[in-house]
């Protein structure tokens, strides 16, 4: 189940000191996600800028996590940064319908399969490489000579 992500904006709010929130090196612990990562992704615009303590601290919410946890998650599927984002914008939109993302990944999964085949090409091309060589301890070894080709 994908839990819903917050939108972007560029909006700074002072959060008050009777809310509470998380520090970026709490919302990394509770995310799996290194802070520096954090720190990227709202630079590059995938993560909502934070409100900031009254002392100019940014200060995350349980949105944040959920929206670091949906964006850690695509990384795990293998999605790329601009795939993220465009199922973001979907999710952003809030106008999105299923369809549309079961095209957007069905999309990812031809994209994984064509990966695949390349990696299973690749596979084959190492192992007769590997299989026209002897192992014997002279300095001629036709893998070698196989990758300067």
């Amino acid at each position: 189940m994908i839990l819903p992500v917050v939108t972007t904006g560029s909006r700074v709010k002072i959060m008050s000191s009777k809310e509470e929130g998380l520090s970026r090196g709490i919302l990394a612990k509770q995310s799996g996600v290194k802070s520096e990562t954090i720190r990227y992704y709202e630079k590059i615009g995938l993560m909502p800028e934070p409100v900031r303590s009254s002392g100019g601290h940014r200060v995350y919410n349980k949105k944040h996590l959920q929206r670091i946890s949906f964006i850690r998650r695509c990384r795990e599927l293998g999605f790329n940064l601009k795939e993220i984002r465009g199922l973001l914008e979907l999710v952003d939109g809030s106008d999105y319908t299923c369809s549309e993302v079961r095209d957007y990944i069905t999309i990812h999964i031809n994209d994984i399969k064509q990966k695949v085949r390349d990696l299973q090409k690749m596979q084959r091309t190492l192992k007769i490489m590997v299989s026209q060589c002897d192992g014997k301890l002279v300095p001629e070894c036709p893998i070698i000579d196989a990758l300067f080709l």
